[in-house]
């Protein structure tokens, strides 16, 4: 999970790159960075979030109206300064690019690309093999200015070389920008183009709040396996380079989106709310005394506040966010998380004296911050403590750019609910149900026919994960080293 924005102006475009990566800081905070173009690349990248990277003086330096932005968490590539985007080549006429996703057979590519074209990858961030191998197919194609067919002969070469999920947008030097989705169009993309004085502005970003942020209202997605290319007299081309069935990710309504974002046609909002709506039936069904409703914050409160109203109950924000400390599932090891939960969050202790509880959460991944979550309210003098959560169990590895890649990060991948109640100290444990996540999201955009639920069930939609793959990720992320069992190919 990450954010990338583009945006091509008429003016300075360090403004509004610092301004949408604000809007995008919640899908990455473990690096980020801009690069601008004004005849020659500017580059600001650091670890850690955008409000303390750039400065005043960035905005005089990052100079030019056209750039590039990032925010990041780590998937493949750690938290070295050189493994933050976007990235960049001098060759040919000089391109940078940023991307969200994750490249699945990445060690191959990097061999390849050595191998076969003499081309050394730097680092160990993914986009700089997509990068390569878009810019070896310029390399062959280049004569003079490049039309329009040869950028998009180079995003085909990319389609039919690299495996996994990528929505990326590249810049080449006098030439043009283009973005592109994976062919299944596993991780969003928009953009928007504005009438500007005398010469149209363009941007293109992960979610529609940073457009929204930047001043643009005509927002459009960009298909699953299509190309956008914006020329240098700043005419739009599109294509449609792959007929693959679009599956986007299902984590995004779930987590990863902010709820003012619309996501295919979709206002995230909307479906977290048809998620309390359809999970307070199964709640209802299971015939528990319940006082009061409780989310656990930020992005499980809106179905908590249907499934309070459903219920017919109460609802309380008795756990209070630090809002000074950022996402603990998206921090880059479980230490860190679990010693973050108690500084995250502090309870209003005489909302849960006493009471039958029913917290809501959006996700339960390995348990630990869920786990101290319990324990708090327990200590308060709760009853009876049930938890629900917004979505189905978690169960298989994501190799499309969550940062869940073996198969010991599951709580719930070996354990009944009985096991994860004992393992939390819950009194029950009542899941959403995969249909109801899928009809939720279908309520509000019934067109959607396909989605990549790999994480809950295994079934890796692009059909080219194999178990080689799936046991060097998990052999990779495995601190310890020690054997693990297959992981299943669905």
């Amino acid at each position: 999970m990450c954010g990338v924005i583009g945006v091509w102006v008429n003016e300075p475009a360090f403004p509004y790159l610092h301004q949408g990566l604000m809007g995008i800081q919640h899908r990455g905070q473990d690096a980020a960075g801009i690069t601008t173009y004004d005849g020659r690349f500017h580059t600001k990248k650091g670890n850690g979030l955008a409000r303390d990277i750039f400065r005043e003086d960035h905005a005089a330096r990052l100079s030019g109206p056209i750039g590039i932005g990032h925010t990041r968490y780590p998937t493949v590539g750690g938290g070295r300064g050189e493994d933050a985007q976007p990235f960049q080549l001098n060759a040919p006429f000089g391109i940078i690019m940023a991307h969200n996703g994750n490249v699945v057979n990445y060690a191959e590519l990097r061999q390849s690309l050595s191998r076969d074209h003499r081309r050394l990858l730097n680092s160990d961030n993914d986009v700089e093999s997509i990068l390569n191998v878009f810019a070896q197919s310029l390399e062959e194609q280049a004569n003079g200015a490049l039309r329009p067919e040869q950028v998009f002969d180079a995003v085909r070469r990319v389609f039919g070389a690299v495996v996994g999920s990528y929505s990326v947008i590249a810049y080449i030097a006098g030439q043009g920008m283009v973005a592109f989705r994976d062919p299944y169009g596993i991780k969003p993309l928009v953009w928007s183009r504005r009438d500007g004085l005398g010469l149209p502005e363009f941007a293109f970003a992960s979610e529609t709040v940073s457009l929204n942020l930047m001043g643009f209202q005509d927002l459009r997605e960009v298909g699953a396996g299509e190309a956008v290319f914006i020329d240098s007299s700043r005419k739009v081309h599109t294509a449609q380079l792959s007929s693959k069935t679009h599956a986007p990710c299902l984590f995004e309504w779930v987590y990863f989106a902010r709820p003012d974002a619309i996501i295919e046609g979709t206002v995230v909002y909307h479906v977290r709310m048809r998620l309390g709506q359809l999970l307070a039936e199964d709640i209802r069904k299971q015939g528990l005394h319940i006082d009061v409703v409780v989310p656990v914050p930020d992005s499980s409160r809106d179905a908590a506040i249907e499934i309070a109203r459903s219920l017919d109950l109460p609802y309380r924000e008795a756990l209070v966010k630090n809002r000074y400390i950022g996402r603990t599932f998206i921090m880059p090891d479980q230490q860190k998380r679990k010693h973050s939960v108690r500084v995250k969050l502090n309870t209003i202790a005489s909302e849960f004296k006493d009471r039958d509880i029913l917290l809501v959460d959006d996700s339960i991944v390995r348990g630990t911050t869920s786990q101290a979550i319990v324990e708090m309210v327990r200590e308060c003098g709760a009853k009876h403590v049930y938890f629900a959560v917004t979505s189905p169990p978690l169960r298989f590895p994501c190799v499309y750019g969550i940062d869940m890649q073996t198969r010991t990060e599951f709580l719930a991948r070996d354990r009944s609910l009985e096991q994860i109640a004992q393992f939390l100290d819950a009194d029950r444990v009542i899941y959403q149900t995969l249909d109801n996540l899928k009809k939720a999201v279908r309520m509000e955009n019934p067109a959607l026919g396909h989605f990549c639920a790999a994480c809950f069930d295994g079934d890796y939609v692009t059909g080219d994960v194999t178990q080689e793959m799936l046991d060097r990720i998990e052999k990779e992320r495995t601190a310890s080293g020690a054997a693990q069992l297959p992981l299943p190919i669905h």
